[in-house]
């Protein structure tokens, strides 16, 4: 696996990126050897975050970690990464799916049997509004995320809230 690390704010010293290709290297086990894994090392006041992103076919696996010490992001960023990979092991290998960015001797691990349930499920309808309607519907229900169709394109699109008071759209790729 090939590890690419960017810094903002923050000069990658030669400690950090031995850090960094240590825990992060550790995940080469899951990968193939062509995989690439961007870092991305920054600080913001008292903040030391992390976010590693890994394309893999069809997919991207990320992890984003923020603490008062790179060191511990690193730490926690590496363990987080492996147990999505183990959790999600069965579903990632499935020949549909095409889990050829995996190594070989990792598909033959046994998956933990974590299976996951649906314990409830929500009916509603979904009426044509705008994407600034629907984020004003989301604060009014305080929830997160809020799915509606867009008046504009008459698809179904989801609106998020993201960190800093800031609002996301999901539309649908054509």
């Amino acid at each position: 696996m090939k590890i690419i690390i960017v810094g903002k704010n923050i000069e990658v010293t030669p400690g950090l990126k031995a850090a960094v290709e240590e825990k992060i290297g550790k995940l080469d086990k899951f990968f193939a050897a062509d995989t690439e894994a961007h870092v991305t090392l920054s600080v913001e006041k008292d903040r030391q975050k992390i976010e590693v992103t890994i394309p893999v076919k069809g997919s991207i696996i990320r992890s984003e970690q923020v603490s008062t010490d790179m060191y511990i992001s690193i730490d926690l960023v590496e363990e987080i990464i492996e147990r999505q990979m183990k959790k999600y092991k069965s579903k990632l290998i499935a020949k549909e799916q095409g889990g050829g960015f995996l190594k070989e001797d990792f598909a033959d691990i046994d998956a933990e049997d974590e299976e996951v349930k649906i314990v409830k499920t929500k009916r509603f309808g979904l009426k044509p509004m705008f994407p600034e309607d629907a984020c004003v519907e989301m604060e009014l229900l305080g929830h997160d995320f809020f799915v509606f169709r867009n008046a504009e394109t008459d698809e179904v699109n989801v609106v998020y809230k993201r960190k800093g008071n800031t609002y996301g759209l999901i539309e649908p790729e054509c």
